[in-house]
């Protein structure tokens, strides 16, 4: 088939797709301001700590500032993470496989792609343990 391009399936889509990317670019620009605001508190947090020259090691207030640091730190990569996840979703979208289940190949509840547009499993498969046998009829 010919290129769909980022809007879908040549501007035709069904309501559920227009809904899904919807969702998913929302979530998307809401996690790009999330690590725009979690980049300024790092350097914010850089620049008070270099306003004081303290050494962590040896200073009572040391341990907050690299905790502080380390904590801003992993919240930017997990949301970096998301939107990883969240681009991935635009493209499954985009070739008609969104909403597939990567475990079984079934539709996975659009309440759960409501909750987490970037879900790549359905509920069952999502489950820890060794439960991923195809679902019963």
């Amino acid at each position: 088939m010919g290129d769909a391009g980022q809007s879908g399936h040549s501007g035709h889509e069904p309501a559920a797709s227009a809904a899904a990317r919807a969702r998913l670019m929302g979530d998307r620009a809401d996690t790009l301001a999330r690590i725009a605001a979690l980049g300024r508190d790092f350097e914010a947090i850089v620049a008070a700590n270099a306003l004081v020259a303290v050494d962590d090691e040896h200073d009572p207030e040391g341990g907050s500032t690299a905790f502080e640091r380390a904590h801003v730190a992993s919240l930017t990569a997990s949301s970096r993470e998301h939107l990883d996840e969240l681009d991935r979703a635009l493209e499954r979208l985009g070739r008609g496989e969104y909403g597939r289940c990567e475990g079984c190949g079934r539709a996975i509840a659009p309440k759960r792609l409501e909750i987490r547009p970037a879900a790549t499993t359905c509920i069952r498969c999502a489950e820890p343990g060794p439960r991923r046998a195809p679902h019963a009829g």
